[in-house]
């Protein structure tokens, strides 16, 4: 007989999703690049260093998507994206920060 959780309650399917999306290698990463003023691709290439082209698209694809990040188009020769927190984004860049150890 395995034993029951009392007052415990399943985890809801968001906070799944949100663990799952956090889990996957570079993310936390990212976020923190984010938070530390990496906008462009390359920015984020320079400071996430091994991250492969794909794996970094990938991520920033994800990010925006659960509304982490977002993605702007900037007017110019050339003409670039940017990426840039979202409120939320701050508020999680917050939680990936306070996981260094000072």
């Amino acid at each position: 007989m395995t034993p029951r959780c009392r007052n415990c309650s399943p985890v809801p399917p968001e906070m799944r999703a949100a663990a799952g999306l956090l889990e996957r290698r570079w993310t936390m990463a990212t976020i923190y690049a984010c938070s530390s003023g990496a906008a462009r691709f390359n920015e984020f290439r320079q400071s996430l260093p091994g991250v492969s082209p794909t794996t970094l698209s990938d991520r920033l694809e994800q990010l925006e998507a659960a509304g982490i990040v977002e993605r702007h188009m900037v007017a110019g020769r050339p003409p670039h994206t940017e990426y840039v927190l979202t409120p939320r984004g701050e508020q999680l860049a917050r939680a990936v920060a306070g996981l260094l150890q000072h």
